[in-house]
């Protein structure tokens, strides 16, 4: 049985104490909530599984239909390794303020501790404020006994790397790397399938009935990587009408494709699906007589049963393109 449609789905939105106005006002993403921080695109998390929200499988659960096309889905080398979970969780987010220091655990303490995978992510900018910048790895090499000490003496930030950041910008946070995004910022995220962060500080800040959030220190000491990297920024060209690799790991591969005109797509040496998220203009997607309209701030699934279709685009568009190799 194979599943021959291009598959939108409801973004799940979720209201964050760090979150802004910028998925409805620039992403123009439906809702009254405020402070709106993330949209989750596709998700196979338990507690939010996506749904269809277009054509013959509107209302249909991303779990249920795994379940029913498996392969002709997923593809057989990603169904045969993960079965009924969706491996990816894709996710746009506005961080009016800076999101806490943080840092995700690898797929071997992430199990033991949680039954979850691990959270290797990529960062994609899709807007950044004046002076916005990321908090990203050590300055230099450090060991759990420093970390400690700093955090008790709040010398942490200093001993942090920060880089400003610009517009197409992309970074790559393996697990273990501590992390945060910082104020006005609009990035598109990509990740393996897990909500497990652990939350090293929080800026002081408070709720709104004067309590703070939950910090994870001990938890997070045995998951950090206390070694400096030279750099986590992705050096990446760009091609009008071609696929440019951006970022490729063992969890997912991210590509950019700027599009002006027609492109005949082909992905037959592809045994994954293809997700496309739209960070500039707008594209029609067309397989036969199908046709799926996709504008910035959209997300699309191509099953891995659907090989060639033409992706159209009437003014400047870029997408990014997210599959398992």
């Amino acid at each position: 049985m194979s599943i021959y449609q291009f598959l939108k789905f409801e973004p799940i939105l979720k209201e964050k104490i760090w979150g802004g106005e910028k998925l409805t006002s620039l992403l123009h993403k439906k809702s009254g909530l405020k402070n709106i921080g993330e949209s989750w695109e596709i998700s196979g998390v338990k507690e939010a599984i996506s749904v269809v929200a277009n054509k013959k499988l509107k209302g249909s659960l991303l779990n249920r239909l795994i379940a029913k096309y498996k392969s002709t889905l997923l593809g057989d080398k990603v169904f045969k390794q993960f079965g009924n979970d969706f491996p990816l969780l894709i996710k746009f987010l506005d961080a009016k303020k800076a999101l806490s220091i943080q840092v995700h655990p690898n797929d071997d303490l992430a199990k033991k501790r949680h039954q979850s995978f691990g959270k290797n992510e990529m960062w994609y900018v899709l807007q950044a404020d004046k002076d916005a910048n990321l908090i990203i790895g050590f300055k230099k090499n450090a060991s759990v006994k420093e970390f400690v000490s700093n955090l008790e003496s709040n010398m942490l930030l200093s001993r942090l790397n920060t880089e400003k950041i610009k517009k197409g910008d992309a970074y790559y946070i393996p697990t273990g790397t501590i992390h945060a995004i910082g104020a006005g910022t609009l990035i598109a995220e990509i990740q393996q399938t897990s909500d497990i962060t652990y939350r090293i500080y929080d800026w002081e800040r408070q709720n709104l009935d004067e309590t703070f959030r939950e910090l994870h220190t001990e938890e997070a000491k045995d998951a950090i990587d206390y070694l400096a990297k030279d750099s986590y920024k992705a050096v990446y060209s760009e091609k009008e009408n071609s696929t440019s690799e951006i970022i490729t790991c063992p969890y997912f591969t991210t590509s950019i494709l700027p599009i002006n005109g027609e492109v005949e797509v082909n992905h037959q040496e592809k045994d994954s699906f293809v997700i496309y998220m739209c960070v500039l203009g707008n594209v029609t997607f067309q397989y036969e007589d199908q046709i799926e309209k996709l504008r910035l701030g959209e997300t699309l699934l191509v099953p891995a049963c659907m090989k060639e279709f033409k992706i159209i685009a009437k003014e400047k568009s870029k997408l990014l393109e997210v599959y398992i190799k």
